[in-house]
């Protein structure tokens, strides 16, 4: 929900300081202001109309000095409302990325990656300039607005009865542009994130866009995305720049309304010529003030649509969390060994029982175990061992470890006790040690090595000028795809986990490396339960068990000669590689 509450909560006791010093200042400026026609025309009046020049000068010096006072308070306002923005912007996107960071896989398959940037950029943005006018403007404006009419009336009631007229004039046309406006300010952030879902897969892609030449076709859809973004704001923006003429219409005809009237009571001696001077300049300070509100009215109809989207952020659920408090139940916080259990697990990603990906998956896998899954692309492979660790939940049935449902574990023990290697081989800017060390922070440069042995890594870290302190570049640049599987493996090694997946992350090695790695695997993490995903019949003929998959489903299991001679799918694929061969 639309909730500013909501957004601002948790912000620093320091920014919350700077919320308040910003509108007391905007006070003190418009005090100021406020005052200075008063003496404008006490020196037309009596000064000047009097010829008395001493008073002039007192009179002037005193006008100067509120002046410099509403500087100060005004110079005090920018600064205060600037730091406090800064600081809800701050505040906020950290909020968010934490609130990103607990959202599970389905969560963010929801809000989609682009959608998300676009929320914690652009969209955060968005409400930092908001919350600065409101503590700003938002203060400043109606309070000049209310002592700019008081001041008027004082002078001459009759004058400002034209207020009464143009006032409410003006709040109907900006609520019906504020109507037209908001939905396609909602729109054009959508083209936003569209437009940052084409920039991120060009930017991700760009070897395959230049493998492929398909830059003149990227650079159409990016100009056709870039487009469809203008073409939002001007649908947007024509509606709202009509405020400005319609502000200055109102400001102009009050202004010479006033001086016709205000001159005709001048020549019946109803009102002094600095009285009538005055009461213009308060006509318009009270019209700015306006206008400012206005401005603040057009952003705020701009922002709407980001605080709302920002909103609905932090109103998400995560569709994975440990289980509730409420219920009594303390979530397990220790893994005891790597037994793995499938009780008649169905899944859908649409949480729809009729569109299953997984239908009634029943497996054990005893602790310590090495066990190879293959089957065709699409029959549900990674989707099967991404419930293991609780990427996702199962629609039907239950998955355990060690005896224990998921459900039932402290999600970070449970993930720590589970090491994933999938086939996106994902690596971060830093150097090879820090990408290793996510898999334990506190691993010695010994216990690196040894990883990176098991997993055949160290003969090319240690060719590298700078060894294990090699900057990687973003997302591994400077690597191979089989030197990023091999250092993705030990990452995973380092972790020490009960059960290890390997989600086909061998496949950009050759059959020797390939060996080696899973020979090592043996040996180096004997009691760990090895689930691996593989294409090659190569990589998992040694395994412990088979479990063929197709279409969702378990087709058969067992040893490498138990499935030659009993499956169909298995046999097919070996003799298919090895007529390769």
């Amino acid at each position: 929900m639309y909730n500013v509450r909501k957004i601002i909560s948790g912000l620093e006791k320091k920014y919350r300081i700077y919320s308040l010093l910003s509108p007391l200042s905007m006070i003190g400026e418009v005090m100021m202001e406020t005052a200075i026609p008063l003496m404008m025309a006490k020196i037309i009046d009596k000064g000047i109309a009097s010829k008395n020049l001493s008073y002039v000068i007192k009179i002037g010096l005193i006008m100067i000095s509120m002046s410099l006072v509403s500087l100060l308070f005004g110079g005090l306002g920018a600064r205060f409302s600037s730091v406090a923005a800064f600081g809800v912007s701050r505040n906020l996107r950290r909020k968010l990325f934490s609130k990103v960071q607990d959202f599970s896989f389905g969560n963010v398959d929801h809000f989609s990656s682009s959608s998300l940037i676009t929320r914690l950029t652009t969209d955060v943005t968005n409400v930092q300039n908001t919350y600065q006018m409101l503590i700003r403007i938002c203060i400043r404006a109606p309070f000049n607005l209310i002592s700019g009419t008081v001041m008027a009336a004082i002078i001459s009631r009759k004058l400002s009865l034209l207020f009464l007229v143009a006032i409410p004039v003006l709040a109907l046309c900006l609520t019906l542009i504020a109507r037209i406006a908001y939905p396609r300010f909602g729109i054009m952030l959508k083209q936003y994130d569209l437009l940052n879902n084409t920039v991120q897969e060009n930017l991700i892609g760009i070897r395959v866009v230049k493998s492929f030449v398909r830059h003149d076709f990227e650079n159409e859809k990016f100009k056709k995305a870039a487009d469809a973004v203008r073409k939002s704001q001007i649908n947007a923006e024509k509606i709202v720049i009509l405020n400005l003429p319609l502000m200055q219409l109102v400001a102009y005809s009050c202004i010479i309304v006033s001086l016709w009237f205000g001159g005709r009571m001048i020549i019946a001696g109803d009102m002094l010529t600095g009285e009538l001077i005055s009461f213009i300049t308060y006509i318009t300070q009270i019209l700015m003030s306006l206008m400012m509100l206005s401005m603040v009215f057009i952003n705020l109809i701009i922002s709407r649509a980001s605080i709302l989207r920002v909103c609905e952020i932090l109103d998400e659920e995560p569709e994975i969390k440990n289980i509730e408090s409420a219920n009594k139940l303390r979530p397990i916080s220790v893994v005891q060994n790597g037994s793995v259990d499938f009780k008649n697990v169905s899944f859908s990603y649409l949480k729809d029982s009729d569109n299953c990906v997984l239908s009634d998956i029943s497996l054990h896998i005893e602790s310590g175990m090495v066990v190879g899954i293959i089957g065709g692309t699409g029959s549900s492979k990674t989707t099967l061992v991404s419930l293991i660790p609780r990427l996702y939940d199962t629609l039907l049935g239950s998955v355990q470890v060690a005896g224990i449902d998921v459900r039932k574990y402290d999600l970070v023990a449970l993930r720590n006790s589970v090491a994933m290697v999938l086939q996106n081989n994902v690596l971060f800017s830093g150097t090879i040690k820090e990408n290793l060390k996510w898999g334990n922070e506190t691993a010695s440069d010994k216990e690196i090595k040894e990883a990176c042995i098991a997993a055949d890594a160290d003969e090319f870290v240690s060719a590298f000028p700078n060894g294990y302190d090699t900057d990687l570049g973003q997302g591994g640049v400077n690597l191979s795809g089989g030197q990023k599987q091999r250092l993705c493996i030990a990452r995973a090694l380092l972790k020490k986990p009960k059960v290890l997946i390997l989600d086909d992350s061998t496949s950009a090695v050759d059959t020797a490396t390939d060996a080696r790695i899973r020979n090592a695997l043996r040996n180096t993490l004997p009691d760990t339960t090895k689930i691996i995903i593989a294409q090659r019949i190569n990589s998992v003929q040694d395994a412990d068990v088979i479990f063929v998959m197709d279409n969702g489903k378990i087709s058969g299991s067992g040893t490498h000669n138990d499935l030659l001679k009993n499956n169909s799918i298995y046999k097919e694929v070996y003799e298919s590689q090895q007529a390769k061969n």
